[in-house]
């Protein structure tokens, strides 16, 4: 132990005295490193982000049924631009037929402006909602109270706004029982919906829910619906799925061969396709951090050459003393491994400073992970034991009394 934390200090002082040259010599293994861990934050943190927006938007057990579903080329949009309307009866239709579904809402959004007094904002998204839109975790009132079943079902003018439209209509005042005006038509403000925070920058709390009735008059009934459905059970999502799957293509008069005319999406589904496209970065990630670490690698191995060239004399003179090969070899390796190592260290400093400074100027987020800093450094380490194995033996294949007479 204590020849390995002398070899470990004989490196430090190396890199200390040679700080340039040691700077680019570790400079392969900063790229990789900190390469790894930036990346890895972004990804991380996209991920947990897009998350968290969509359990919030369709809860972590529904999901949504819309005329289009997700596209993934431009023949499956042309194709789907021809599929029928998504109505209201089809939403009963649907809570009738699944004996796992417990509650379908339907609902439509438009882009519309909403004022106070002399206030107005313009292009909030206004969402129209059916009774059973209490069922679902996309909505909750912090302050005030929910829009309540009678007054949805008979298309009530009562609205729940979101947080950062409470505060930039009202301030200070409070909203409950005041009357904002949605496309200039009155409505009364009933609730206040808990702060949900942003997406990528974008407010997802500018946005006012009124009943779907009140909402169709206002934008008209002609505009296609989407419907979120719930399981009665967590566990049943798979049946509830197939459930609303045949109960629309029933009340569609859809033949076996022929396909679905409309969209289903759940959380799952979006998420799949949103990793399948991180994991794309991820493969970069790798070529990247593999030509990094091939790079520095060789350099490292080229400077520990130099090293044991510089030190040859002093290497006879150990064996002479009677050192063994094997201490020479570990010398060497400790040292090629310790170089390597603070360049892992330097790596991870760069990369989570990096990532928390992009995150802090932008919409990104990041999330450090304790992996990829435990990979980050592990790495570097069997670097420089790789390339520091021929350096290590050459050393230890010296022969004292040449190494002596070597100037």
């Amino acid at each position: 132990m204590q020849q390995l934390w002398e070899s470990v200090k004989l490196a430090l002082s190396s890199i200390w005295a040679n700080k340039l040259r040691s700077m680019l010599t570790l400079l392969g293994n900063i790229v990789a490193v900190s390469s790894i861990i930036a990346v890895v934050a972004l990804i991380r943190g996209v991920n947990g982000a897009v998350s968290d927006a969509i359990v919030s938007d369709l809860g972590a057990d529904s999901f949504t049924i819309s005329r289009m579903g997700i596209v993934r080329n431009e023949d499956e949009r042309d194709r789907q631009r021809n599929n029928p309307r998504i109505t209201a009866d089809e939403a009963g239709a649907i809570e009738r037929f699944g004996t796992s579904i417990g509650a379908v809402m339907a609902q439509a959004q438009q882009n519309a402006s909403v004022a106070y007094r002399a206030e107005e904002l313009e292009s909030i998204q206004i969402q129209g909602v059916t009774e059973r839109y209490l069922e679902f975790s996309t909505f909750d009132a912090e302050r005030g109270r929910m829009m309540s079943p009678i007054e949805v079902a008979r298309s009530r003018p009562v609205a729940l706004i979101g947080w950062q439209i409470a505060d930039r209509l009202f301030g200070a005042e409070d909203p409950l029982d005041k009357m904002i005006k949605v496309a200039g038509v009155p409505f009364r403000v009933v609730g206040v919906s808990a702060k949900k925070g942003s997406f990528f920058g974008n407010s997802l709390d500018e946005f006012v829910v009124i009943p779907l009735g009140r909402y169709q008059k206002l934008f008209g009934s002609r505009q296609s619906l989407s419907l979120m459905v719930k399981p009665r059970d967590p566990s049943q999502v798979s049946m509830a799925r197939d459930e609303a799957r045949t109960a629309l293509r029933v009340a569609r008069h859809l033949g076996p061969g022929e396909e679905d005319n409309f969209g289903l999406v759940a959380s799952d589904s979006i998420m799949e396709i949103f990793q399948q496209a991180t994991a794309g970065i991820a493969v970069v990630l790798v070529g990247i951090v593999g030509l990094s670490l091939v790079v520095g690698g060789i350099v490292i191995m080229n400077i520990m050459l130099m090293v044991v060239s510089e030190r040859t004399r002093e290497i006879g003179l150990r064996k002479a003393l009677g050192a063994k090969s094997r201490d020479i070899m570990s010398q060497v390796l400790t040292e090629s491994v310790t170089l390597s190592i603070t360049g892992g260290i330097i790596g991870v400093a760069l990369g989570a400073a990096f990532a928390k400074g992009l995150a802090a100027v932008t919409p990104l987020p990041a999330a450090i992970e304790t992996w990829s800093i435990v990979v980050g450094v592990l790495v570097t380490a069997l670097v420089g034991l790789f390339f520091g194995w021929y350096p290590a033996r050459r050393a230890a294949g010296l022969a004292p009394i040449e190494a002596l007479r070597r100037e």
